[in-house]
């Protein structure tokens, strides 16, 4: 009776050894908590901070439609190298201003965004965005152009020749008159659209576009063969040809606009890749992501769906319910996101939460960082930590969690901004009122596939997209 007993105690002890030996193999290590939730990232100190160019890793290296997406200041960079590069500081002021611009727009902070004026086009458009570029080919013989790309903004243009007014570029300015697949829409098509600020040159259709930083371009609005690869190309693509534009810094030739409008690519681009598009944004400057068109049902199958919500034809809206941090729920009165307008931009840099939701945050962050020196705060971040004389470092997991049951893990790049290793901050930053529209920032964003399933209306999180 005894070895009966004996016998199946020991089964009973080799099936929890084996069960704790399956769990540690399928979550490669990280700590767990009682609810299987993620508690904490162990990383190194250096991959927190900028480096020389890496390699790609992206997944989406072989998609057809695939563009590579490179931090607009980093060593991997395709624009020359700015004379007068902006500080931390005058980077982290624009992004400011474009917040403060985005929620200028919201209704009341918590219905959505009021609809622009404009048919097609507002009489301003949100900020150039800052942070990621895309090149593409334009006209025949096609001619590369490296373009910011942002999911607030409608429409594609570029400077062009002749110049009026144009700022410095680092590739040459696009020559319409050297391109065979080049013309001007008329200004009695139907594909004038009807533009806030916009006139007539003749027949010819004009486009005026002011963004709200005072930076603006203007010109012919025109169709043009756009190439994305080799092997895609958009023919009589509408876009903005800029002979005056101003305001803008980074060397950039103009801008892609992401957003849900019929003058945008996502629109033009319809009948081909369904209104579906997805990028990653890498984990450093000196990484590279991809911002790819069209669905790829390789990738698809590890990505989660919350519903996608069109607060405007400008700005995708999304619906955050909590946020856990070290394994526990933050405790956020439910009434602080709930009814509360959200919207997810690749032009923003930073998470903007309610003051409620980012005290809870604050504090427990604090509190499982206590070990750590602190360092001094970093305009507009209040939590920063002189990481210098650290090699590794753990750091609690932060997980959103948005309707239709997903969770995001954040990635370690995902919860800092980084000045130096001796000035590491935790990188959101707190509303004026619970009130103001919620911004989910680029940062926040950092490795993971987003999947934007306009036509479906849904928002996608995939996991390692790239690194």
């Amino acid at each position: 009776m005894e070895g009966s007993f004996l016998r199946v105690l020991n089964r009973a002890r080799l099936f929890l050894s084996l069960h704790i030996l399956m769990i540690c193999f399928m979550h490669k290590g990280y700590p767990y908590g009682v609810e299987g939730k993620i508690t904490s990232h162990t990383t190194s100190v250096s991959s927190l901070l900028p480096s020389s160019c890496l390699p790609s890793t992206s997944k989406a290296s072989t998609r057809k439609s695939t563009l590579e997406v490179i931090h607009k200041r980093g060593p991997c960079s395709p624009l020359a190298q700015d004379p007068n590069p902006l500080n931390h500081t005058e980077i982290l002021l624009r992004d400011e201003s474009r917040v403060k611009w985005i929620q200028s727009q919201s209704s009341n902070g918590s219905d959505g965004l009021k609809a622009s004026a404009a048919v097609s086009l507002p009489a301003k458009a949100g900020f150039m965005a800052q942070d990621y570029v895309v090149t593409i080919g334009l006209g025949t013989p096609t001619k590369h152009l490296t373009l910011e790309i942002d999911t607030g903004s409608p429409l594609t243009w570029t400077q062009c020749k002749p110049c009026k007014s144009c700022y410095p570029q680092s590739e040459p300015i696009f020559n319409p008159s050297r391109s065979l697949s080049y013309a001007n829409i008329s200004c009695h098509s139907t594909s004038c659209p009807h533009f806030g600020t916009s006139e007539c040159a003749g027949s010819t259709c004009l486009y005026h576009i002011l963004y709200g930083d005072q930076s603006s371009s203007a010109g012919f609005f025109a169709t043009e063969k756009l190439t994305i690869t080799p092997t895609e190309v958009i023919n009589n693509f509408k876009f903005g040809c800029g002979e005056n534009n101003g305001g803008f810094t980074g060397g950039s030739a103009g801008l892609i606009g992401l957003s849900n409008d019929k003058i945008s690519i996502v629109e033009q681009t319809a009948a081909k890749y369904g209104k579906y598009f997805s990028y990653c944004l890498p984990s450093s400057t000196s990484s590279r992501g991809h911002l790819t068109f069209g669905k790829d049902d390789r990738a698809v199958s590890s990505v989660r769906f919350t519903p996608l919500s069109m607060v405007s034809s400008q700005f995708y809206g999304i619906r955050i319910l909590g946020i856990t941090l070290g394994g526990k729920r933050l405790p956020i009165p439910s009434t602080v996101f709930s009814g509360r307008a959200a919207v997810i931009d690749s032009g923003t840099t930073i998470t903007l939460l309610p003051p409620t939701a980012y005290s809870a945050l604050r504090t427990a962050f604090r509190n499982k960082m206590a070990k750590y020196k602190m360092a001094p705060a970093l305009t507009p971040f209040d939590t920063c930590y002189d990481f210098s004389k650290e090699s590794k470092i753990t750091v609690p997991s932060i997980i959103f969690s948005f309707a239709g049951g997903v969770d995001v893990d954040l990635d370690p790049n995902g919860i800092f901004y980084s000045e130096k290793a001796s000035q590491v901050c935790l990188a959101f930053v707190a509303n004026r009122a619970d009130s103001d529209l919620v911004i989910y920032g680029n940062v926040q964003q950092k490795t993971f596939e987003v999947v934007y399933d306009v036509a479906g209306r849904k928002l996608g999180f995939g996991p390692n997209g790239c690194s």
